[in-house]
């Protein structure tokens, strides 16, 4: 009994980090929560006795959790219903998120998560892992069953398209509110080709999980897929600017439900994201236009 007394104050020691970890990763409090309690069960049922280092063990099977999560989300992601870009609010709406959920989130930007959302899961993981953390390659890379070298890959990749939010500010404002227009027009009348031509051809479309609640697929990659997802919908969203930059809102009555965040490169749609946490979009800076 000692032992597991022992064992449980050193979880406990571990908790807040572990929770940090899977929500950087994960995105969610709940799914956060969930990681770090398989975690203790994982721990409870492991001969520790030659961990030398328990908190990076923690670390390690957190982020396997995770990785597992985020692979099982993407499985059993479904297409777009239309009821998530005509009137999402027929599915139902979430209710307020919790105040906890804005203080682990602290230290990440409205912006960053949205930017980790449109990460593949081992993008994820390796981004997360490196940069948040400091975690070795050479430790990540069994995670995500990669090598040393590819798993550098994959955090760079996820780098380079982080960095890109801060690069966002140097996008011609007219040339994409253009951009937008066109694309709302073009989803709107069912226009596949002037959708295809404004999309880039790795587009990726993403959303986040109270989006997904009421029906838009979590992730949709590939211009085809995209134009597919909205072609002859979004008919009720409406032109905004997002914290300065030409996007997408759905707000009956003027209050924001879903927001459609857009990230351009060379005249193209490069990325899509539908956010519709409230805590998320209490803290964007949104002009309906």
């Amino acid at each position: 009994m000692a032992q597991d007394d022992w064992l449980a104050d050193r979880f406990e020691e571990q908790r807040s980090h572990l929770r940090a970890v899977a929500y950087r990763m994960l995105g969610s409090v709940n799914d956060a929560d969930d990681a770090v309690q398989e975690a203790w069960i994982r721990l409870s049922r492991s001969d520790t006795s030659a961990v030398e280092n328990l908190g990076g063990w923690l670390t390690t099977v957190v982020a396997r959790i995770a990785l597992d999560m985020l692979r099982s989300r993407t499985s059993r992601r479904e297409e777009l219903v239309s009821e998530v870009l005509a009137d999402p609010g027929a599915n139902g709406s979430s209710g307020p998120q919790p105040d906890e959920e804005a203080v682990i989130a602290d230290s990440l930007g409205p912006a960053m998560l949205v930017v980790l959302e449109t990460l593949s899961p081992a993008e994820r993981i390796a981004f997360v892992l490196h940069d948040m953390f400091a975690v070795p390659f050479d430790e990540i890379a069994p995670i995500v069953g990669r090598s040393p070298a590819a798993t550098r890959q994959l955090a760079s990749r996820a780098r380079h398209r982080v960095q890109g939010v801060d690069a966002a500010g140097t996008v011609d404002h007219n040339r994409a509110r253009r951009t937008v227009e066109a694309f709302l027009a073009a989803s709107r009348s069912g226009d596949f080709g002037a959708l295809l031509a404004l999309l880039d051809p790795e587009v990726v479309l993403s959303a986040d999980t109270d989006a997904v609640r009421v029906g838009a697929a979590e992730l949709v990659r590939g211009a085809q897929a995209v134009a597919e997802t909205f072609s002859g919908r979004a008919r009720a969203a409406q032109l905004a600017l997002i914290n300065g930059q030409p996007g997408l809102v759905w707000a009956p009555a003027g209050q924001p439900r879903v927001v459609f965040g857009f990230t351009f490169a060379e005249n193209k749609i490069t990325a899509i994201e539908l956010l519709a946490n409230s805590t998320t979009l209490a803290e964007l800076d949104l002009e309906l236009l």
